[in-house]
């Protein structure tokens, strides 16, 4: 469904792209923090405790880092369930389920669902205008806000961990070089050799959900 994730598709038929990421929001809904999201939220909050940083950089859109508890969190590419005003900007959480009536009952957009009016679609709480998921679409850049923050956690950075990334999708997949660089320690947790397994430190082979909370906790026991 890579053609709906386009300003030109959302320009074209809201309708079909507001029912595409309803289904999306739905499967995500019914899914549960893993064992890793769990770790990682425990971590930040030990690692708060003793005054360090620990911060949640993803590309996944999910909001299960969310769920699962964790604060100090970068979403690089959005969240399914934030929604932006196509005029005034405005930028909101929105967990309804469904996110608008007429979206009720609807599932994968397949074949040629009938259209939705504009004015039955989601609707900002400010303006009242029409508004798009909260996503960065294919052809979009990142969020200059949200590159700066990243920016400034990479600069303060002194352990990288990067999981279950093909560390090809840029500007992330860059990260780890960068860090490389300056002689911090990288840790890749990973079921896949990758580009970053070379400049690794560390090379952990196996599913983040069984890797990251013996990795942590091994790491906070040491402490």
């Amino acid at each position: 469904k890579k053609d709906l994730a386009t300003q030109t598709a959302f320009a074209r038929s809201p309708s079909l792209v507001w029912e595409f990421y309803h289904y999306r929001r739905e499967l995500v809904r019914a899914k549960q923090p893993n064992k890793a999201h769990i770790a990682l939220a425990k971590a930040e909050k030990q690692f708060e405790k003793e005054g360090k940083r620990f911060n949640v950089i993803t590309q996944n859109v999910d909001g299960l880092h969310r769920r699962a508890g964790t604060k100090n969190l970068i979403e690089m590419h959005g969240n399914l369930f934030m929604v932006q005003c196509t005029l005034c900007q405005f930028i909101e959480e929105n967990d309804s389920s469904p996110i608008c009536e007429s979206l009720r009952n609807r599932g994968s957009p397949d074949g040629n669902p009938p259209e939705i009016d504009e004015k039955d679609l989601p609707r900002c709480t400010k303006c009242k205008s029409l508004v798009r998921p909260h996503i960065v679409w294919f052809g979009e850049h990142i969020w200059d806000d949200v590159l700066e923050k990243i920016q400034k956690e990479i600069q303060l950075c002194d352990l990288f961990i990067v999981i279950g990334t093909s560390s090809v999708v840029y500007p992330a997949a860059g990260y780890a070089s960068i860090l490389a660089e300056r002689n911090i320690p990288i840790a890749e947790v990973n079921i896949e050799t990758t580009p970053s397994t070379s400049i690794a430190t560390y090379h952990f082979h196996g599913p983040a959900a069984q890797i990251i909370p013996q990795l942590l906790s091994a790491n906070l026991n040491n402490e």
